[in-house]
């Protein structure tokens, strides 16, 4: 029988090969909080707007706004991470989300979805700079995309349960209430996340972040600036993604509508749950175990592959008309989160060490800026058909991974060369 002893130690090994120290499991009890509520309301968000009278332009325009403040909200989020630290900015980023809740559940008109949108459902992006910027700070080389894997990983907790509880909470008190519901318990667990957060992570202000190596130059708020000293690995990527991300945002925000109302045999609301709950379970399996062979190998196979599975997707989507084939088609997606977070670790790496969280952002002010428009575009694409919308999704897919798989370069390990950052 195992003393206390070697369980202490047998728990402080596993700590130490999932990259856990107590900033980082702070910033993971956030994600789980804030998430779970999260996605217990904002992927019925089609459904609600059309409970409440909106049409699929409004569907259509809700995608493109996510997209769009993703992108306008990401380079401030890395540059407030560099200015003032992560555990204040995320403070900040916080009460913005919870002040969008707030407005959801006091006005149910689809209006003041799309007006509490801008508050709440950006959230991920404007902290993500800062997280990441995080993992850079408490961890070790070697422990890095393992850092980032954790977080995507802990991230698809929420991911898989927060709709499944949506699902029921619509089941049980309708599309209009149900959804308000699930905005009220969001809302209770982001106060939650708040005070947890800014009890486990500790104080990173400018000064503690210039000592660590990550920023020791005054951040930069101009990107203009920053992108100049963007480099020519980076710049491959990020044309390649945005390619990839056209494949993913066209039908993003109708994939519910498609499930539930296009198919041949549609869905329920919690036989939906049900589906993203495969698709998280699936991208959680193979999440740890890639995350330690990139640490310990070239990053661009893992990303490669991830950008196939985006591609098949919308391919699959279009020919599964019942339950049992939506079960391999998300399945299938959830594969597509297979080298995503081996591909944020692998911005970081190509990022300039004064500014990574800057960089990080602005790489997705860049991507998410160009990915609004196909959001919008997947809209009309719709309303010429559904069929019309998910071919167009694939054939951007194609281009974005064959661009890839040519145009892609990785980061020299460090024993190996100097990284090109």
């Amino acid at each position: 029988m195992a003393t206390p002893e070697t369980l202490k130690t047998r728990a402080l090994r596993l700590s130490g090969f999932l990259g856990l120290q107590r900033s980082t499991v702070g910033v993971l009890t956030m994600v789980v909080l804030v998430g779970m509520g999260e996605r217990m309301a904002e992927r019925f968000l089609p459904i609600y707007i059309l409970a409440l009278g909106g049409g699929v332009l409004a569907i259509g325009l809700l995608q493109a706004m996510d997209n769009l403040l993703s992108a306008l909200y990401s380079f401030p989020g890395g540059y407030f991470s560099d200015r003032i630290g992560t555990k204040r900015s995320l403070l900040i980023f916080n009460i913005v989300a919870m002040a969008g809740y707030a407005l959801v559940i006091l006005v149910p008109s689809w209006q003041a979805v799309l007006i509490g949108a801008v508050l709440f459902i950006s959230w991920s992006a404007i902290s993500l700079p800062a997280t990441m910027s995080l993992m850079y700070k408490v961890l070790p080389g070697g422990k890095r995309t393992m850092g980032v894997t954790m977080h995507s990983l802990v991230k698809r907790v929420p991911m898989a349960l927060g709709p499944l509880l949506g699902g029921l909470f619509i089941g049980i008190w309708g599309e209009q209430d149900g959804v308000r519901l699930a905005f009220a318990a969001a809302l209770v667990m982001a106060v939650a996340a708040l005070f947890l957060q800014q009890w486990m992570i500790e104080d990173d202000g400018p000064a503690k972040a210039a000592d660590s190596g990550i920023c020791t130059l005054t951040p930069e708020k101009n990107p203009l600036k920053l992108l100049r000293r963007m480099n020519p690995a980076m710049k491959g990527l990020l044309v390649t993604d945005i390619l990839v991300r056209f494949c993913e945002q066209i039908p993003y925000a109708f994939v519910v509508v498609w499930c539930m109302k296009t198919i041949s045999q549609p869905v329920s609301a919690v036989q939906f749950g049900l589906l993203t709950t495969i698709e998280m379970a699936t991208a959680v399996i193979v999440y740890i175990p890639v995350a330690y062979l990139a640490d310990r190998g070239t990053k661009k196979p893992f990303v490669l592959m991830t950008f196939v599975f985006f591609t098949l997707f919308p391919l699959m989507l279009l020919f599964s008309q019942s339950f049992e084939w939506l079960v391999l088609a998300f399945v299938l997606r959830g594969l597509k989160e297979f080298g995503e977070p081996t591909r944020k670790a692998l911005i970081m790496d190509l990022s300039p060490d004064n500014c990574k969280a800057g960089m990080f952002g602005l790489y997705y002010l860049i991507r998410d800026v160009f990915v609004s428009i196909a959001a919008l575009g997947g809209a009309f694409l719709w309303q010429i058909s559904p069929e019309t919308n998910l071919i167009a999704a694939f054939i951007f897919g194609i281009f974005g991974t064959i661009g890839y798989a040519i145009l892609g370069r990785d980061v020299p390990r460090k024993d190996e060369g100097e990284s090109i950052g």
